[in-house]
């Protein structure tokens, strides 16, 4: 067993009460940027974490301790694809004229090839995850088996609540926590395959502009049975739906359309329906579309038992449906 000098990752930690020096400590970690405060002096910044040395991936947990902005404009030079997911606190991404919030539910990449702008409240305390440009266009090119023609653009905002892109961020804080405590983390054989395996679960699982080649390639699609189940679940979730209703719109057996489920989504057809409408009633309560109470818009996705309701909605988002109203409410009174 190697001892921890020889570990084949470097811890890094970074405490500054200064906005150049919080901005010199992340130019070298992501590359040339621009970071503003409307109070410089409030700084209290602080990064924690590790650099694995296969391909240089940064994971670690980040704070300012006051409102910042982060701004991309040196293109050539900013080199890695920053991602985060706030554990508290919000932030928002500006990109091409359009406006992404990020809270412990979605996540944001901020990535090279394209000026952006992502703004930091003080109370924002996030998990960070850098890639360089290299890595990760070397992995893709992996994948494809061919050079890449053009630069690799992700979709900016990762769901961090159901499927593929949340699983890889549950690795992420994973790595994060057994880093600290477990040596087999720091041996190169492993290390460098849970790298790797980091890089192109990201590739797999989030949308970007090679993800059709991708799915092409590698042979990836969904059965037009399982395609007309999920379509129809989509579309009447609202409606008082049977085992029967979603049997009949794919048009094959049950044990067909379970052991399917099973495989493409890892739950039968019933738990991805009872997922999406919480994840419907969610969303509502997140853009407060109206003033309708918890109670209403969950009857109106098919919950009559509100307690059960609520015992879900804790399991599936680890809070509870008042907490989500809660969080939506402070934010609306921060920005008032």
């Amino acid at each position: 067993m190697s001892s921890k000098p020889n570990y084949h990752f470097r811890d890094i930690h970074a405490d500054h009460f200064d906005l150049a020096g919080a901005h010199s400590w992340m130019s070298t970690i992501c590359g040339p940027h621009l970071l503003h405060a409307s109070k410089p002096h409030s700084i209290q910044f602080h990064h924690s974490g590790n650099v694995l040395k296969s391909m240089s991936t940064t994971l670690g947990i980040i704070e300012y301790g006051t409102d910042v902005t982060v701004g991309v404009t040196d293109l050539d030079s900013f080199n890695s694809y920053s991602l985060s997911l706030p554990l508290s606190g919000e932030q928002e991404l500006s990109r091409g004229g359009v406006l992404l919030r990020s809270d412990r539910d979605h996540g944001v990449i901020v990535s090279p090839n394209q000026s952006q702008q992502l703004s930091i409240t003080g109370d924002c305390r996030k998990l960070q995850v850098v890639i360089t440009r290299s890595a990760m266009r070397k992995t893709l090119e992996d994948l494809l088996q061919h050079p890449l023609g053009a630069p690799l653009c992700f979709e900016p905002e990762m769901d961090a609540v159901s499927g593929s892109v949340a699983s890889w961020w549950r690795t992420v804080k994973h790595f994060i926590e057994e880093m600290e405590r477990s040596e087999l983390y720091g041996q190169l054989l492993f290390n460098r395959d849970l790298e790797s395996a980091l890089l192109k679960g990201l590739i797999l699982s989030q949308p970007h502009n090679y993800s059709a080649e991708l799915r092409e390639r590698l042979g990836v699609k969904l059965p037009h049975y399982l395609v007309r189940a999920k379509d129809f679940i989509h579309s009447h979730a609202r409606d008082a739906l049977s085992l029967d209703d979603i049997e009949a719109a794919a048009g094959v057996s049950r044990f067909k359309l379970f052991e399917d489920f099973k495989r493409y989504f890892e739950m039968s057809p019933m738990a991805y329906l009872k997922k999406y409408r919480l994840m419907g009633v969610r969303q509502e309560i997140l853009e407060d579309r109206s003033a309708r109470n918890i109670s209403v818009i969950a009857m109106g996705w098919g919950f009559s038992h509100l307690g059960r309701f609520s015992c879900e909605y804790r399991k599936l988002f680890d809070e509870t449906p008042s907490m989500t109203l809660q969080r939506v409410e402070a934010r609306r009174d921060r920005l008032s």
